[in-house]
């Protein structure tokens, strides 16, 4: 596979992972956890984590 092709992968997953992670952490029931444990659950957390690193990784691919 052509690296830009990969680089596209990467970004547009990345994107989507970062996007959902940040779904999870907004839902209600999070913040309800967040406002009597002070708990962030872990999905949302990787999530948005490995959703950065593969954008950045995707962007090196790009380049």
């Amino acid at each position: 596979m052509n690296n830009k092709v990969i680089g596209i992968v990467l970004v547009v997953v990345g994107v989507a992972l970062a996007a959902w992670g940040y779904d999870v952490y907004d839902a209600a029931s999070s913040q309800i956890t967040r406002a009597l444990s002070g708990d962030t659950p872990i999905e949302a957390w990787a999530g948005m984590i490995v959703g950065a690193v593969c954008v950045l990784l995707g962007a090196f691919k790009l380049k």
